[in-house]
Protein backbone atom coordinates (compact mmCIF):
# COMPACT_ATOMS: atom_id res chain seq x y z
CA UNK A 1 0.00 0.00 0.00
CA UNK A 2 2.93 2.34 0.68
CA UNK A 3 4.25 1.59 -2.83
CA UNK A 4 0.94 2.61 -4.38
CA UNK A 5 0.91 5.82 -2.35
CA UNK A 6 4.38 6.69 -3.67
CA UNK A 7 3.15 6.72 -7.29
CA UNK A 8 0.01 8.84 -6.85
CA UNK A 9 -0.29 11.22 -9.78
CA UNK A 10 2.68 9.70 -11.64
CA UNK A 11 2.82 8.03 -15.04
CA UNK A 12 4.73 4.96 -16.11
CA UNK A 13 6.69 7.12 -18.54
CA UNK A 14 7.82 9.61 -15.87
CA UNK A 15 11.50 9.79 -15.00
CA UNK A 16 12.26 8.11 -11.66
CA UNK A 17 15.52 7.27 -9.94
CA UNK A 18 16.42 3.57 -10.12
CA UNK A 19 18.96 2.14 -7.69
CA UNK A 20 21.50 -0.49 -8.85
CA UNK A 21 19.76 -3.26 -6.84
CA UNK A 22 16.35 -2.40 -8.30
CA UNK A 23 17.83 -2.26 -11.80
CA UNK A 24 19.32 -5.77 -11.44
CA UNK A 25 15.92 -7.19 -10.43
CA UNK A 26 14.34 -5.55 -13.48
CA UNK A 27 17.05 -7.08 -15.66
CA UNK A 28 16.35 -10.49 -14.14
CA UNK A 29 12.70 -10.26 -15.23
CA UNK A 30 13.77 -9.21 -18.71
CA UNK A 31 16.05 -12.27 -18.85
CA UNK A 32 13.10 -14.52 -17.98
CA UNK A 33 11.14 -12.79 -20.74
CA UNK A 34 13.85 -13.74 -23.24
CA UNK A 35 13.54 -17.41 -22.22
CA UNK A 36 10.17 -17.49 -24.02
CA UNK A 37 12.01 -16.83 -27.30
CA UNK A 38 14.25 -19.84 -26.63
CA UNK A 39 11.28 -22.07 -25.67
CA UNK A 40 8.47 -21.43 -28.18
CA UNK A 41 5.01 -22.95 -27.60
CA UNK A 42 4.25 -26.39 -28.99
CA UNK A 43 2.02 -26.52 -32.04
CA UNK A 44 -0.98 -28.34 -30.59
CA UNK A 45 -4.72 -27.76 -30.68
CA UNK A 46 -5.65 -26.93 -27.08
CA UNK A 47 -7.71 -24.20 -25.54
CA UNK A 48 -5.55 -24.00 -22.41
CA UNK A 49 -2.22 -25.35 -21.27
CA UNK A 50 0.64 -25.49 -23.75
CA UNK A 51 3.18 -28.08 -22.49
CA UNK A 52 6.10 -25.83 -23.49
CA UNK A 53 5.32 -23.75 -20.39
CA UNK A 54 6.67 -26.58 -18.23
CA UNK A 55 10.01 -26.37 -20.06
CA UNK A 56 10.15 -22.61 -19.45
CA UNK A 57 9.36 -22.98 -15.76
CA UNK A 58 11.79 -25.88 -15.38
CA UNK A 59 14.60 -23.73 -16.77
CA UNK A 60 13.74 -21.06 -14.19
CA UNK A 61 13.58 -23.63 -11.39
CA UNK A 62 16.96 -25.18 -12.13
CA UNK A 63 18.74 -21.83 -12.28
CA UNK A 64 16.78 -19.65 -9.84
CA UNK A 65 19.44 -19.66 -7.10
CA UNK A 66 22.16 -18.73 -9.57
CA UNK A 67 19.97 -15.99 -11.01
CA UNK A 68 19.42 -14.51 -7.55
CA UNK A 69 23.11 -14.74 -6.67
CA UNK A 70 23.91 -12.75 -9.78
CA UNK A 71 21.25 -10.21 -8.87
CA UNK A 72 21.68 -9.64 -5.12
CA UNK A 73 24.70 -8.33 -3.23
CA UNK A 74 26.72 -11.00 -1.46
CA UNK A 75 25.55 -10.07 2.05
CA UNK A 76 22.00 -11.10 1.08
CA UNK A 77 22.86 -14.61 -0.11
CA UNK A 78 21.49 -16.24 3.10
CA UNK A 79 18.02 -14.92 2.19
CA UNK A 80 18.01 -16.68 -1.21
CA UNK A 81 16.69 -19.87 0.37
CA UNK A 82 13.42 -18.06 1.22
CA UNK A 83 13.35 -15.67 -1.73
CA UNK A 84 13.59 -18.39 -4.40
CA UNK A 85 10.21 -20.12 -3.64
CA UNK A 86 8.35 -16.79 -3.88
CA UNK A 87 9.95 -16.02 -7.24
CA UNK A 88 9.23 -19.52 -8.58
CA UNK A 89 5.57 -19.30 -7.57
CA UNK A 90 5.14 -15.88 -9.22
CA UNK A 91 4.60 -17.27 -12.72
CA UNK A 92 1.97 -19.99 -12.40
CA UNK A 93 1.63 -23.67 -11.56
CA UNK A 94 3.70 -26.37 -13.29
CA UNK A 95 1.05 -29.10 -13.03
CA UNK A 96 -2.11 -27.21 -13.98
CA UNK A 97 -0.44 -24.65 -16.29
CA UNK A 98 -2.56 -21.87 -14.80
CA UNK A 99 -2.03 -18.41 -13.37
CA UNK A 100 -4.10 -16.33 -10.97
CA UNK A 101 -4.12 -13.74 -8.23
CA UNK A 102 -2.36 -16.12 -5.84
CA UNK A 103 0.70 -16.21 -8.11
CA UNK A 104 0.58 -12.44 -8.41
CA UNK A 105 0.49 -12.26 -4.61
CA UNK A 106 3.64 -14.45 -4.49
CA UNK A 107 5.54 -11.82 -6.47
CA UNK A 108 4.23 -9.09 -4.15
CA UNK A 109 5.60 -11.10 -1.23
CA UNK A 110 8.92 -11.52 -3.08
CA UNK A 111 9.19 -7.72 -3.41
CA UNK A 112 8.20 -7.22 0.23
CA UNK A 113 10.94 -9.64 1.29
CA UNK A 114 13.46 -7.57 -0.67
CA UNK A 115 12.37 -4.52 1.30
CA UNK A 116 12.49 -6.37 4.62
CA UNK A 117 15.99 -7.76 4.19
CA UNK A 118 17.30 -4.42 2.91
CA UNK A 119 17.89 -5.08 -0.79
CA UNK A 120 15.40 -2.32 -1.60
CA UNK A 121 14.97 0.86 0.42
CA UNK A 122 12.35 3.55 0.90
CA UNK A 123 13.77 5.54 -1.99
CA UNK A 124 13.11 2.63 -4.37
CA UNK A 125 9.34 2.65 -3.91
CA UNK A 126 8.46 4.88 -6.91
CA UNK A 127 10.75 2.86 -9.22
CA UNK A 128 9.29 -0.41 -7.88
CA UNK A 129 5.70 0.77 -8.37
CA UNK A 130 6.25 2.15 -11.86
CA UNK A 131 9.09 0.19 -13.51
CA UNK A 132 9.56 -3.09 -11.63
CA UNK A 133 5.88 -3.99 -11.46
CA UNK A 134 5.33 -2.93 -15.08
CA UNK A 135 8.10 -5.32 -16.15
CA UNK A 136 6.52 -8.14 -14.13
CA UNK A 137 2.99 -7.51 -15.46
CA UNK A 138 4.26 -7.47 -19.05
CA UNK A 139 6.06 -10.78 -18.50
CA UNK A 140 2.99 -12.36 -16.83
CA UNK A 141 0.70 -11.36 -19.71
CA UNK A 142 3.27 -12.57 -22.24
CA UNK A 143 3.47 -16.12 -20.82
CA UNK A 144 -0.31 -16.17 -20.40
CA UNK A 145 -0.75 -15.56 -24.10
CA UNK A 146 1.96 -17.68 -25.71
CA UNK A 147 1.54 -20.68 -23.39
CA UNK A 148 -2.28 -20.38 -23.19
CA UNK A 149 -2.35 -20.43 -19.39
CA UNK A 150 -5.69 -21.12 -17.75
CA UNK A 151 -7.11 -18.68 -15.16
CA UNK A 152 -6.55 -20.12 -11.69
CA UNK A 153 -9.68 -20.10 -9.56
CA UNK A 154 -11.46 -17.56 -11.76
CA UNK A 155 -15.01 -16.61 -10.80
CA UNK A 156 -15.89 -15.65 -14.35
CA UNK A 157 -17.60 -12.32 -14.84
CA UNK A 158 -17.96 -11.88 -11.07
CA UNK A 159 -14.21 -11.55 -10.67
CA UNK A 160 -12.35 -8.30 -11.24
CA UNK A 161 -10.04 -9.98 -13.77
CA UNK A 162 -9.10 -13.55 -14.61
CA UNK A 163 -5.39 -13.05 -13.88
CA UNK A 164 -4.40 -9.74 -12.24
CA UNK A 165 -5.56 -7.62 -9.32
CA UNK A 166 -2.63 -5.63 -7.90
CA UNK A 167 -2.18 -3.82 -11.21
CA UNK A 168 -5.67 -2.32 -10.81
CA UNK A 169 -4.79 -1.05 -7.33
CA UNK A 170 -1.55 0.54 -8.53
CA UNK A 171 -3.32 2.03 -11.53
CA UNK A 172 -6.10 3.52 -9.43
CA UNK A 173 -3.46 5.08 -7.17
CA UNK A 174 -1.80 6.68 -10.20
CA UNK A 175 -5.12 8.14 -11.34
CA UNK A 176 -6.07 9.53 -7.93
CA UNK A 177 -4.45 12.90 -8.66
CA UNK A 178 -3.88 15.27 -11.59
CA UNK A 179 -5.90 13.40 -14.21
CA UNK A 180 -8.86 14.46 -16.30
CA UNK A 181 -10.04 11.00 -17.32
CA UNK A 182 -12.85 9.61 -15.16
CA UNK A 183 -13.77 6.04 -14.12
CA UNK A 184 -16.60 6.13 -16.66
CA UNK A 185 -13.89 5.65 -19.33
CA UNK A 186 -13.15 2.11 -18.13
CA UNK A 187 -15.34 0.35 -20.76
CA UNK A 188 -13.97 2.44 -23.64
CA UNK A 189 -11.36 0.44 -25.61
CA UNK A 190 -10.05 3.54 -27.38
CA UNK A 191 -9.23 5.28 -24.10
CA UNK A 192 -7.49 2.12 -22.87
CA UNK A 193 -5.37 1.91 -26.01
CA UNK A 194 -4.45 5.59 -25.66
CA UNK A 195 -3.41 5.40 -21.98
CA UNK A 196 -2.02 1.85 -21.70
CA UNK A 197 1.59 3.08 -21.70
CA UNK A 198 0.98 5.59 -18.90
CA UNK A 199 -1.14 3.74 -16.33
CA UNK A 200 -1.22 0.20 -14.96
CA UNK A 201 -5.01 0.13 -14.91
CA UNK A 202 -5.49 1.00 -18.56
CA UNK A 203 -2.77 -1.48 -19.55
CA UNK A 204 -4.90 -4.18 -17.89
CA UNK A 205 -8.05 -2.90 -19.58
CA UNK A 206 -6.35 -2.89 -22.98
CA UNK A 207 -5.33 -6.52 -22.44
CA UNK A 208 -8.94 -7.41 -21.52
CA UNK A 209 -10.31 -5.68 -24.62
CA UNK A 210 -7.87 -7.67 -26.79
CA UNK A 211 -8.44 -11.16 -25.35
CA UNK A 212 -12.18 -10.98 -24.65
CA UNK A 213 -15.06 -10.45 -27.03
CA UNK A 214 -18.66 -9.38 -26.59
CA UNK A 215 -20.26 -6.57 -24.60
CA UNK A 216 -18.01 -5.26 -21.83
CA UNK A 217 -20.73 -5.41 -19.17
CA UNK A 218 -21.13 -9.14 -19.83
CA UNK A 219 -17.52 -10.37 -19.76
CA UNK A 220 -16.27 -7.86 -17.11
CA UNK A 221 -19.26 -7.11 -14.92
CA UNK A 222 -17.28 -5.96 -11.86
CA UNK A 223 -15.26 -3.46 -13.89
CA UNK A 224 -18.49 -2.26 -15.46
CA UNK A 225 -19.86 -1.57 -11.98
CA UNK A 226 -16.68 0.23 -10.95
CA UNK A 227 -17.05 2.55 -13.93
CA UNK A 228 -20.08 4.05 -12.18
CA UNK A 229 -17.95 5.40 -9.30
CA UNK A 230 -17.37 9.14 -9.51
CA UNK A 231 -13.83 9.47 -8.09
CA UNK A 232 -10.61 7.48 -8.54
CA UNK A 233 -9.88 7.84 -4.83
CA UNK A 234 -13.05 5.88 -4.11
CA UNK A 235 -12.02 3.27 -6.66
CA UNK A 236 -8.59 2.99 -5.02
CA UNK A 237 -9.86 2.46 -1.47
CA UNK A 238 -12.60 0.12 -2.68
CA UNK A 239 -10.10 -2.07 -4.56
CA UNK A 240 -7.91 -2.39 -1.47
CA UNK A 241 -10.90 -3.58 0.56
CA UNK A 242 -11.87 -5.98 -2.21
CA UNK A 243 -8.32 -7.36 -2.42
CA UNK A 244 -8.26 -7.97 1.30
CA UNK A 245 -11.62 -9.77 1.20
CA UNK A 246 -11.33 -11.68 -2.10
CA UNK A 247 -7.62 -12.61 -2.09
CA UNK A 248 -5.93 -12.29 1.30
CA UNK A 249 -8.87 -13.76 3.22
CA UNK A 250 -9.61 -16.63 0.83
CA UNK A 251 -8.42 -20.07 1.95
CA UNK A 252 -7.88 -21.43 -1.61
CA UNK A 253 -5.34 -18.62 -2.09
CA UNK A 254 -3.68 -18.47 1.30
CA UNK A 255 -3.29 -22.26 1.64
CA UNK A 256 -0.41 -22.20 -0.88
CA UNK A 257 1.42 -19.30 0.81
CA UNK A 258 4.83 -20.07 2.32
CA UNK A 259 6.04 -18.56 5.58
CA UNK A 260 9.50 -18.52 7.14
CA UNK A 261 11.80 -16.19 9.02
CA UNK A 262 11.21 -13.19 6.73
CA UNK A 263 7.45 -13.65 6.47
CA UNK A 264 6.33 -15.32 9.68
CA UNK A 265 2.94 -16.37 11.00
CA UNK A 266 3.24 -14.12 14.04
CA UNK A 267 0.43 -11.65 14.52
CA UNK A 268 1.20 -8.16 13.27
CA UNK A 269 1.83 -5.60 15.99
CA UNK A 270 0.52 -2.68 13.90
CA UNK A 271 -2.68 -2.51 11.90
CA UNK A 272 -2.52 -0.54 8.67
CA UNK A 273 -5.65 1.49 8.05
CA UNK A 274 -6.99 1.81 4.52
CA UNK A 275 -6.79 5.42 3.26
CA UNK A 276 -10.15 7.09 3.65
CA UNK A 277 -11.34 4.56 6.23
CA UNK A 278 -11.65 6.26 9.63
CA UNK A 279 -12.23 4.31 12.80
CA UNK A 280 -11.47 0.96 11.24
CA UNK A 281 -13.79 -1.40 9.52
CA UNK A 282 -17.12 -1.89 11.24
CA UNK A 283 -19.41 -4.71 10.35
CA UNK A 284 -23.06 -3.74 9.91
CA UNK A 285 -24.97 -4.63 13.04
CA UNK A 286 -28.14 -3.81 14.91
CA UNK A 287 -26.78 -0.53 16.22
CA UNK A 288 -25.60 0.95 12.93
CA UNK A 289 -28.26 -0.14 10.44
CA UNK A 290 -30.33 2.94 9.55
CA UNK A 291 -34.08 2.60 9.33
CA UNK A 292 -35.94 3.84 6.27
CA UNK A 293 -38.13 6.07 8.46
CA UNK A 294 -39.65 6.41 11.92
CA UNK A 295 -41.86 3.52 12.96
CA UNK A 296 -43.74 4.65 16.09
CA UNK A 297 -44.33 1.85 18.52
CA UNK A 298 -42.49 -0.79 16.47
CA UNK A 299 -38.97 -1.87 17.40
CA UNK A 300 -36.48 -3.18 14.79
CA UNK A 301 -36.16 -6.94 14.69
CA UNK A 302 -33.92 -8.25 17.44
CA UNK A 303 -33.77 -5.00 19.46
CA UNK A 304 -35.14 -4.66 22.99
CA UNK A 305 -36.73 -1.55 24.54
CA UNK A 306 -34.60 0.79 26.61
CA UNK A 307 -36.15 -0.38 29.87
CA UNK A 308 -35.04 -3.97 29.40
CA UNK A 309 -36.78 -7.10 28.20
CA UNK A 310 -40.55 -6.92 27.94
CA UNK A 311 -42.52 -9.48 29.95
CA UNK A 312 -43.91 -12.44 28.07
CA UNK A 313 -47.26 -11.63 26.50
CA UNK A 314 -46.71 -7.87 26.49
CA UNK A 315 -46.97 -6.06 23.20
CA UNK A 316 -45.07 -2.94 22.10
CA UNK A 317 -47.00 0.27 22.42
CA UNK A 318 -49.18 0.95 19.41
CA UNK A 319 -49.63 -2.68 18.34
CA UNK A 320 -53.14 -4.07 18.94
CA UNK A 321 -53.40 -7.65 20.24
CA UNK A 322 -55.06 -10.18 18.00
CA UNK A 323 -58.80 -10.41 18.62
CA UNK A 324 -59.24 -6.87 19.97
CA UNK A 325 -60.95 -4.05 18.18
CA UNK A 326 -60.05 -0.35 18.40
CA UNK A 327 -62.25 1.95 20.43
CA UNK A 328 -61.98 0.43 23.86
CA UNK A 329 -60.07 -1.89 26.12
CA UNK A 330 -62.02 -5.01 25.36
CA UNK A 331 -60.99 -8.36 26.77
CA UNK A 332 -59.84 -10.92 24.21
CA UNK A 333 -62.61 -12.82 22.46
CA UNK A 334 -65.44 -10.35 23.29
CA UNK A 335 -66.73 -8.19 20.51
CA UNK A 336 -67.58 -4.55 21.21
CA UNK A 337 -71.22 -3.51 20.91
CA UNK A 338 -71.39 -0.01 22.28
CA UNK A 339 -68.17 1.74 21.38
CA UNK A 340 -68.45 1.08 17.66
CA UNK A 341 -70.91 2.68 15.19
CA UNK A 342 -73.94 0.38 15.13
CA UNK A 343 -73.52 -3.06 16.65
CA UNK A 344 -71.52 -6.09 15.77
CA UNK A 345 -73.79 -9.12 16.11
CA UNK A 346 -72.26 -12.38 17.39
CA UNK A 347 -72.37 -15.31 15.05
CA UNK A 348 -75.71 -17.22 15.21
CA UNK A 349 -77.91 -14.31 16.23
CA UNK A 350 -80.26 -12.29 14.08
CA UNK A 351 -80.37 -8.49 14.02
CA UNK A 352 -83.42 -6.60 15.22
CA UNK A 353 -83.73 -7.89 18.77
CA UNK A 354 -81.87 -9.51 21.57
CA UNK A 355 -81.93 -13.03 20.23
CA UNK A 356 -81.59 -16.05 22.46
CA UNK A 357 -78.70 -18.42 21.85
CA UNK A 358 -78.54 -20.36 18.60
CA UNK A 359 -81.26 -23.01 18.17
CA UNK A 360 -84.06 -21.14 20.02
CA UNK A 361 -86.68 -19.05 18.34
CA UNK A 362 -87.66 -15.77 19.99
CA UNK A 363 -91.16 -15.35 21.34
CA UNK A 364 -91.59 -11.84 20.12
CA UNK A 365 -91.48 -12.61 16.43
CA UNK A 366 -94.82 -12.48 14.51
CA UNK A 367 -96.39 -15.89 14.05
CA UNK A 368 -94.40 -17.61 16.77
CA UNK A 369 -96.10 -20.45 18.68
CA UNK A 370 -95.31 -20.15 22.33
CA UNK A 371 -96.60 -23.49 23.73
CA UNK A 372 -95.82 -26.12 21.17
CA UNK A 373 -95.00 -26.51 17.54
CA UNK A 374 -96.70 -29.33 15.63
CA UNK A 375 -95.15 -30.77 12.60
CA UNK A 376 -97.47 -32.88 10.50
CA UNK A 377 -95.92 -35.58 8.42
CA UNK A 378 -98.13 -37.37 5.89
CA UNK A 379 -97.41 -40.64 4.27
CA UNK A 380 -98.94 -40.71 0.83
CA UNK A 381 -100.45 -44.03 -0.40
CA UNK A 382 -98.74 -46.19 -2.96
CA UNK A 383 -99.73 -45.67 -6.59
CA UNK A 384 -100.61 -49.40 -7.01
CA UNK A 385 -103.75 -50.57 -5.06
CA UNK A 386 -105.53 -53.88 -4.95
CA UNK A 387 -109.25 -54.13 -5.81
CA UNK A 388 -111.49 -53.80 -2.78
CA UNK A 389 -108.83 -52.10 -0.63
CA UNK A 390 -108.80 -48.41 0.11
CA UNK A 391 -105.50 -46.57 0.56
CA UNK A 392 -104.35 -45.98 4.10
CA UNK A 393 -103.37 -42.52 5.29
CA UNK A 394 -101.44 -42.04 8.42
CA UNK A 395 -100.91 -38.66 9.99
CA UNK A 396 -98.48 -38.16 12.83
CA UNK A 397 -98.37 -34.96 14.76
CA UNK A 398 -95.14 -34.61 16.64
CA UNK A 399 -94.39 -31.54 18.72
CA UNK A 400 -90.81 -30.32 18.95
CA UNK A 401 -89.38 -30.39 22.43
CA UNK A 402 -87.60 -27.34 23.64
CA UNK A 403 -84.92 -27.25 26.31
CA UNK A 404 -86.17 -26.81 29.80
CA UNK A 405 -85.11 -23.90 31.94
CA UNK A 406 -85.36 -21.27 29.22
CA UNK A 407 -87.44 -18.24 30.23
CA UNK A 408 -88.35 -17.33 26.68
CA UNK A 409 -92.06 -18.23 26.64
CA UNK A 410 -91.71 -21.69 25.07
CA UNK A 411 -93.50 -24.53 27.01
CA UNK A 412 -91.71 -27.91 27.20
CA UNK A 413 -94.33 -30.63 26.30
CA UNK A 414 -94.30 -34.03 24.61
CA UNK A 415 -97.40 -35.46 22.83
CA UNK A 416 -97.94 -37.97 20.13
CA UNK A 417 -101.28 -38.14 18.26
CA UNK A 418 -101.97 -40.95 15.85
CA UNK A 419 -105.09 -41.45 13.76
CA UNK A 420 -105.69 -44.38 11.51
CA UNK A 421 -108.66 -44.80 9.12
CA UNK A 422 -109.48 -48.09 7.49
CA UNK A 423 -112.28 -48.33 4.90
Amino acid sequence: MSISESIVGKKLTDEVEISPNCLKIIQLLEKLHNFTNEIPPDEIQARYGNPAYRDWLEKLETGVEGFLEATLPEQFYPAIQELAPYLLDSFGNWTRIDYGTGHEMAFVMFVCCLFKVGVLTEADKPAVGLILFKTYFDLARHIQQIYRMEPAGSMGVWNLDDYQFVSFILGAAQLSKNVRVKPKSIPDPEISDLLKNDYHLFACLDYIHNVKTGPFHEHSNQLWNISGVQLWTKVYTGLIKMYRAEVLCKFPVIQHTLFGSIFSLEKASLKLEIPGESGGHQRPGLNNVPLAGPCPGILPMGMMPAGGMMPMGAMPRGIMPMGRMPGGNMPGGIMPGVNMPGKIIPMGRMPGSEMPPGGLLPGGLPGAITNKIDVKMTTEPSEVTLPGNAPDKTAVDTPISTPAGENDGVTSTTAVLAETSNN
